[in-house]
C-alpha cells in the first residue's frame, strides 16, 4: 500500500515537474538570440496562434494555447512589436503579450531626398504601410496644423533617431519629428535666419542644396554664401543638385545641357529663387552653416582639380572659368586613364 502511494506521489511529482518545465522552462524554437513578433491591430486570437505556429516561434503551440486560455489571453489581444528572447518560457511570453509590453522601434533618419523615400522608410519600420504614410504627407488638410504644405513638409524632417511603438499612426510618427524640428528652431536660430532674409523653411531648403553640394563642413558656409549672393543680385541659383532632383535621377555624375531643359520648379537653372521645397533632409550642422555663413563676394565655386572634394571659390566669372578649366582637364585625364584601364581588364 505504502509502495503504491509512493509510486503515485512520484508520478504526480514527475507530472508536475514536466508541466512546470513546459510552462516555465525554455520554449522558443528559433536559433537567433531574439525574434520579433508583430501583432497587427485588430488581430484575433486565432490569427495570433496561427502566426506563432507558422513563424515557428515556440516549440509547442498546444502548450501555448492551453495556458493562453487559462489566463484569458484570447480576450485581451494587444497589437504591437514584441521581442521574444531565445529561451523564454511560454508563461513569460504570454505575460508579455497579455500586458502589451512591446519593444520600442527606432526610426533612424539620415539623408532622405523625397517624400517617397520617407514613406518607404516608415513603411518598413511600422505597422502603417508606405501608402498610408505618403497619403498623410500629401494631404494638405493634415499638414495645415504644422504650418506646412506638400512641398515644405520635408523641411521639418531633421536627421536623427526617433523612438516609437510599432503600431503608431502616421500622424503620431510625424508629430514627434515635427516637435524635434520646433525645438531645433530656437529664437536665436530664427533671428539668424531673419538677418539673412530667410525663415526656417527657406534656410532648410538652402541647406538641402548645400548638403548635396559637399560633405566638407568647413566649406558649407562659403557655398551657402554663393547662393545667397546670387539671390541678392537677382540671379538664378544654377545649382546642379536641383536638376538631379527635378529629374529624380540621383545617379547623374555630370549635368549636360539636355538636363538643364527639364521643366520643373526645382530646376534652378530655369527658375529664380529657391525651389519650393528641400531636395534632401540636411543635417543640423549644414543648417547652422547656412545660418552662420560668412559675408563673401563669392559668386561661383567649382571642385578642385585634385579631386579632394574641396572647392575653389571665385568672385568673378573670369576667375571661375580658370578654375573650371583646371578641373575639366583633370577630369578628362582621369576618364581617359579609367577607360584605358577598363579596356585592359576586358581584354
Amino acid at each position: 500500500m505504502r509502495k503504491t502511494l509512493f509510486i503515485t506521489l512520484g508520478a504526480i511529482v514527475l507530472i508536475g515537474a514536466i508541466i512546470a518545465w513546459l510552462v516555465f522552462g525554455p520554449a522558443t524554437s528559433f536559433t537567433e538570440k531574439r525574434y520579433f513578433l508583430n501583432i497587427k491591430t485588430g488581430s484575433g486570437y486565432s490569427t495570433v496562434l496561427k502566426q506563432i505556429e507558422t513563424e515557428k516561434i515556440i516549440s509547442s503551440t498546444a502548450i501555448f494555447n492551453f495556458l493562453a486560455k487559462r489566463i484569458d489571453y484570447p480576450q485581451k489581444i494587444k497589437a504591437g512589436h514584441y521581442e521574444i528572447k531565445k529561451g523564454m518560457s511560454v508563461f513569460s511570453i504570454l505575460r508579455m503579450l497579455k500586458n502589451g509590453k512591446q519593444s520600442p522601434v527606432n526610426l533612424v533618419i539620415t539623408k532622405l531626398r523625397t517624400k517617397e523615400d520617407f514613406a518607404g522608410l516608415v513603411g518598413r519600420k511600422f505597422e502603417c504601410d508606405s501608402l498610408a504614410f505618403i497619403s498623410f504627407l500629401n494631404n494638405q488638410d493634415s499638414l495645415k496644423k504644422y504650418g506646412l504644405d506638400t512641398n515644405t513638409i520635408m523641411t521639418a524632417v531633421l536627421p536623427n533617431t526617433y523612438t516609437y511603438y510599432w503600431n503608431i499612426t502616421p500622424a503620431k510618427v510625424f508629430t514627434k519629428i515635427f516637435d524635434s524640428y520646433a525645438n531645433f528652431w530656437t529664437s536665436e536660430r530664427k533671428q539668424k535666419a531673419g538677418q539673412k532674409g530667410l525663415d526656417p523653411q527657406k534656410a532648410t531648403i538652402l541647406a538641402s542644396i548645400v548638403e548635396e553640394e559637399t560633405n566638407k563642413n568647413d566649406e558649407k558656409g562659403n557655398i551657402a554664401s554663393v547662393y545667397m549672393n546670387r539671390m541678392a543680385k537677382g540671379m538664378r541659383l544654377g545649382a546642379d543638385p536641383t536638376v538631379k532632383f527635378a529629374l529624380k535621377d540621383f545617379s547623374l555624375k555630370r549635368i549636360y545641357n539636355k538636363h538643364l531643359a527639364v521643366e520643373s520648379p526645382y530646376n534652378t537653372y530655369r527658375v529664380y529663387g529657391l525651389p519650393p521645397g528641400p531636395i534632401c533632409t540636411p543635417s543640423e550642422v549644414t543648417i547652422d552653416a547656412v545660418l552662420d555663413a560668412p559675408k563673401t563676394d563669392y559668386m561661383f565655386f567649382v571642385a578642385k582639380s585634385d579631386f579632394s572634394g574641396h572647392h575653389n571659390f571665385a568672385a568673378t566669372y573670369e576667375e571661375h572659368l580658370k578654375y573650371a578649366k583646371e578641373y575639366q582637364l583633370a577630369l578628362d585625364k582621369w576618364m581617359e586613364k579609367k577607360a584605358a584601364k577598363d579596356s585592359l581588364e576586358t581584354n
